[in-house]
């Protein structure tokens, strides 16, 4: 753990930076995620199109490739960071992220797209594992939440814009001058990285990859029960998420009828998350982990059965759908960032094993099921709508299970 400033809770672990500077470089790393995610969205008919595809729901492989990758590179970021140190792996994983944006930018098929997304997945897992982890080397508790918040307020942020962002980009020019932004982002942020951020892992604290000693790690996160618990919890509600993100494009200009517009109503959803990210961050140093992320996850469930309700009753409207997508995503902006706290919380010493396996599980659990959501898309709202009230009450059932039925219990320490 680093030293401590009294004064303003500041780490000295990553200087030469100063605090914001520090969150908006974790928050610009992060959000190399959500931007090769959520850009594309507007492209998929346009991909559709130029590839000639026939199946109206396969274009939504373009985002579960990529976030697959994103999930098993995972798994082993966080150990390469533990053994050599965080700032070799992220490095390394950006560097990956933009050839792999070069090869998107000259994919002459399909299946070669696919492949450059699944390596930009790969490219952001070591910026989503190596940033948490960074995070954690420096702050733990509630500090570390208020930290994970400002940066993930940027974070998710971005999801608001970046639809619109990829609709700017088709409008001057084809649907591949997006993957020619996400790469000079890309290589700005790969520069700022380099420059500036410092390593935070001690060569003392540095764990072996050894068979035996990666084995413990993992069964020593697997074994916490607070560390499992929130994990499996996150990705059930990740994959409601993730049904939305997949299905959205559709739900927006096939049901709704929105065409263009369908970004602007994606973004008014989703600012949502970037409110609770900020809220959060003011809150979560007072009120305390467990109680923001329990209330958000009964929020969500009540939000889950509306939604499912209008459906089956054909009562939904597009604003009662605008509001009830617009809390969701404020209450899963609360629930995140402190899920993620609490399952990081306890495994301070293998802080990048521990991330790595967190994110591989939420990530391709979330696939799943957001996959298989996205994939029974039938012209109707039914298929997101039940996915999306199952998902949540598994995922409230599984924090009920961690927390031995008592759920909202001020934080005070470790389970």
């Amino acid at each position: 753990m680093s030293d401590i400033n009294a004064d303003a809770w500041v780490s000295s672990g990553h200087r030469p930076m100063g605090f914001p500077e520090f969150v908006v470089v974790i928050a610009s790393i992060m959000a190399l995620n959500p931007l090769a995610m959520d850009m594309m969205l507007p492209a998929l008919p346009n991909i559709r199109s130029a590839f000639q595809i026939a199946d109206a729901n396969r274009p939504q492989m373009v985002l579960s490739i990529f976030l697959v990758g994103f999930g098993v590179g995972q798994f082993v970021m966080g150990p390469l960071s533990d053994r050599f140190g965080r700032r070799p792996v992220l490095l390394g994983g950006m560097t990956v992220y933009t050839i792999a944006g070069l090869l998107a930018i000259m994919a002459p098929s399909f299946e070669t797209l696919l492949l450059a997304r699944a390596l930009q997945g790969l490219g952001t897992a070591a910026t989503r594992v190596i940033a948490t982890s960074i995070v954690r080397d420096c702050y733990a508790g509630r500090r570390m939440a208020s930290v994970m918040s400002l940066a993930m307020m940027v974070f998710i942020a971005v999801p608001v814009i970046a639809p619109s962002f990829g609709q700017a980009v088709m409008l001057l020019t084809h649907w591949r001058g997006i993957f020619v932004l996400l790469m000079i982002y890309g290589v700005i942020a790969l520069a700022w990285s380099a420059m500036r951020m410092p390593e935070t892992l001690p060569r003392e604290l540095r764990k072996s990859l050894a068979i035996p000693e990666v084995l413990s790690a993992f069964r020593q996160t697997v074994t916490n029960r607070q560390t499992l618990g929130y994990a499996l919890a996150a990705g059930g509600v990740q994959g409601s998420l993730f049904a939305f993100v997949f299905s959205s494009q559709q739900i927006f200009t096939e049901i709704f009828k929105l065409g263009h517009y369908f970004p602007v109503a994606f973004a008014a959803c989703a600012v949502g998350v970037a409110i609770a990210g900020f809220l959060n961050s003011r809150i979560v140093g007072r009120i305390g982990m467990r109680v923001i992320s329990h209330a958000a996850l009964t929020g969500f469930a009540v939000v889950a059965g509306a939604l499912f309700i209008a459906v089956k009753t054909d009562t939904l409207s597009l604003p009662l759908f605008m509001v009830l997508s617009g809390l969701m995503m404020f209450a899963f902006g609360l629930m995140m960032a402190n899920f993620t706290a609490l399952a990081m919380e306890p495994q301070g010493k293998i802080a990048g094993t521990a991330s790595s396996l967190y994110g591989t599980i939420t990530t391709l659990l979330g696939i799943g099921v957001g996959t298989t959501i996205g994939q029974d898309y039938d012209g109707t709202l039914l298929p997101f709508a039940t996915g999306f009230f199952l998902c949540t009450l598994a995922a409230l059932a599984v924090v009920l299970v961690t927390e031995k039925g008592r759920m909202f219990r001020p934080h005070h320490h470790p389970i």
